[in-house]
């Protein structure tokens, strides 16, 4: 792989990073509700999620899910299911908020599952993955440490954009200090999470 070919890798999966998926919402919603350590643990979820995919990618199971649609199917509507029941339950929490103890809603065990699941039951990331790594590995070179660094820039892009996604959400959060904004916000990102799994209902 040449450098420019992983430059052009490298902004690719940047802006894939930064747009307002499943996992930018969940981060900024964790990071909102539960602080800036309930967000990393969150997002050391997405990773393992989005790590599992490019583990499938690579050992071609990502061409299984282009091609069969039964399996895509499968997958997309545990998506779809797992995203709305996460819109139900932003949107039916409680609209307290104690800056002084921001993780006392929910472990960061449970929040690093939640993340773990947001990005492992999304179709459309593996099929992404397993359309775009090969525009990117040239077949004169070992195929195996192409797609190491494919991954490893995935993933460290990915960690980066969601950490400033924390970052922003936590400076938001000293602001909402009263119970009326906090059930606003949690109801707007319910509504969001639901028009996530809605969208993601329409993919093929």
């Amino acid at each position: 792989m040449t450098w420019d070919w992983w430059l052009t890798y490298l902004l690719t999966t940047t802006l894939l990073s930064l747009s307002p998926g499943s996992g930018a919402i969940n981060t900024m919603s964790t990071g909102i509700s539960h602080g800036y350590r309930g967000a990393v643990a969150s997002i050391a979820g997405l990773q393992v999620g989005l790590a599992t995919h490019i583990l499938l990618v690579g050992i071609g199971l990502g061409t299984l899910f282009s091609h069969s649609l039964l399996a895509f199917e499968i997958l997309k509507w545990l998506g779809v299911a797992y995203l709305c029941w996460l819109g139900i339950q932003q949107w039916r929490a409680a609209g307290t908020f104690t800056l002084a103890a921001p993780t006392g809603k929910m472990p960061r065990r449970q929040l690093f599952r939640r993340g773990v699941f947001v990005n492992l039951t999304n179709p459309k990331s593996i099929v992404f993955l397993a359309a775009l790594f090969p525009q990117f590995v040239l077949t004169q070179h070992p195929q195996g440490a192409q797609y190491l660094v494919l991954g490893v820039t995935t993933l460290v892009m990915d960690i980066i954009v969601m950490i400033g996604y924390a970052g922003l959400a936590t400076r938001i959060a000293h602001v909402l200090k009263g119970p009326r904004q906090m059930r606003r916000l949690n109801r707007t990102f319910g509504s969001l999470f639901i028009m996530v799994g809605a969208l993601l209902a329409t993919a093929k």
